[in-house]
């Protein structure tokens, strides 16, 4: 059975020799992140000795595709389909009673200072200061009838109160409608979730409109229990190890000042929403949550839930489609590549320009034939070197859409396109054949 929880995962991680357990006394100003870096966010690690704080902390429970894989209980291979059936046919979520619910096991109301009950980390040089990266915030849409959850920064300003950077088109809205009328929206922010629920936050709302919590519920294979808030009508995670309680409150905004972003790059720095919490409720020795920014932990469930959206739409137009890849390195978004068991001698630029179409922030896309892993960047870079000819397989599309992430994007607010097709001529295939050794053997026979 599926662990139902972050501390469940924990543990059997723990007792498979997967986990790491830091004891070692680690600052969560800058020193809990460069231990973290060490593995990319690939490697999940709990932290013990958190300096000044009495809980542990998570972190690098969602960065390597097999074990995201391994907390649902499926393969890698699973993954986008998992995901697809998920939203396809999600499974609610079940409504339990305040008493039975491990999050209000402790319950604290404003006011309260933050960052005395649970550490807040600061991971770059030159961050304006600490800030919360993991929590997955819970909202409903103005009539109150549809729920639904993304991931946001959120900067610690001090006391009960944060910014909050607002950049899905969906939740601007949300909040428009508020203020237009004077009126906060009140949220809910998780941490110490599944791997399952940060990788359902990141569904489009605007192409799907489901309830992502129910789609989590529907990739571990279970209904998740969630339970009513103290202090706004919004339901969380009965599991979760923690949940702060508030509003965002209109008219309202901070500095936020730079962090160190997604992209690669220090961003932030613009005037955003404030929030400030009316509760804070938390599990009994809780295990408090983060993710390294603009690490794979981060990068890897928005590369999957791209992957899953890229694959259904090129397939409309080339429907020899065999498998799509989003690269982590390339932000999570900007770099496609999509492998075809090609038919005719358009296939491969079909397939790019569907591409385009699908997301709105790809910039360079890669069509490989079947032979090519396009999991392996040196295998894509072969094809490239040796399957194309610059004036003939590569097409620009110049001043398009791109990106606020990507910095040679802001320099102009557009972005060019690049469709390259590395793809053989299909009446060339037996001058593209690669050498082969025709039979299977195990090293270990040998040694």
């Amino acid at each position: 059975m599926n662990p139902v929880s972050m501390r469940e995962l924990i543990e059997n991680w723990e007792n498979r020799s997967i986990l790491y357990r830091i004891k070692k006394e680690v600052d969560p100003e800058y020193e809990m992140g460069a231990v973290v870096k060490t593995k990319d966010g690939k490697q999940p690690f709990l932290f013990d000795n958190i300096k000044g704080y009495q809980s542990s902390m998570a972190a690098g429970l969602g960065g390597d595709r097999e074990l995201m894989a391994d907390s649902m209980g499926i393969s890698s291979s699973e993954l986008i389909p998992s995901l697809i059936e998920g939203i396809v046919h999600p499974m609610k979520t079940n409504t339990i009673h305040s008493q039975s619910a491990p999050v209000h096991e402790n319950v604290m109301y404003s006011p309260f200072e933050l960052d005395k009950y649970f550490p807040i980390p600061t991971f770059h040089e030159e961050d304006c200061g600490p800030y919360y990266v993991s929590g997955v915030l819970v909202v409903k849409e103005p009539d109150g009838q549809k729920r639904y959850t993304s991931i946001r920064r959120m900067g610690f300003i001090g006391e009960n109160k944060t910014n909050i950077a607002i950049t899905s088109p969906e939740l601007q809205r949300h909040y428009a409608a508020f203020e237009k009328n004077d009126e906060p929206l009140e949220v809910a922010v998780m941490f110490g979730v599944l791997p399952a629920v940060v990788l359902a936050s990141q569904v489009s709302t605007h192409l799907f409109h489901t309830d992502k919590l129910n789609i989590a519920s529907a990739l571990i294979g279970r209904s998740l229990d969630v339970v009513q808030c103290r202090t706004v009508d919004l339901e969380v995670l009965a599991e979760a190890e923690i949940v702060l309680e508030g509003k965002i409150l209109p008219h309202r905004r901070d500095s936020e000042g730079t962090f160190g972003e997604l992209g690669g790059y220090y961003g932030g720095n613009m005037p955003q929403p404030i929030v400030e919490m009316s509760a804070l409720t938390y599990r009994k020795n809780a295990i408090s949550q983060t993710i390294m920014p603009a690490s794979a932990e981060e990068k890897l469930p928005m590369c999957l839930v791209r992957e899953m959206t890229l694959l259904s739409t090129v397939r409309q137009v080339v429907e020899n489609v065999k498998a799509v890849h989003i690269t982590m390195a390339a932000a999570a978004r900007f770099h496609a590549i999509i492998q075809i068991d090609k038919k005719t001698d358009g296939d491969g630029k079909q397939a790019a320009m569907a591409a385009f179409a699908s997301d709105k922030d790809l910039k360079h896309v890669v069509v490989v034939d079947e032979d090519v892993d396009l999991l392996n960047p040196e295998d894509v870079e072969w094809a490239i070197a040796t399957r194309i000819q610059a004036d003939v397989d590569i097409f620009i599309t110049p001043g398009a859409k791109g990106s606020p992430l990507e910095a040679s994007h802001n320099l102009r607010g557009v972005t060019a396109k690049m469709g390259i097709d590395a793809t053989i001529p299909l009446d060339q295939k037996n001058e593209f054949r690669r050498p082969a050794i025709p039979i299977d053997v195990d090293l270990a026979d040998y040694l």
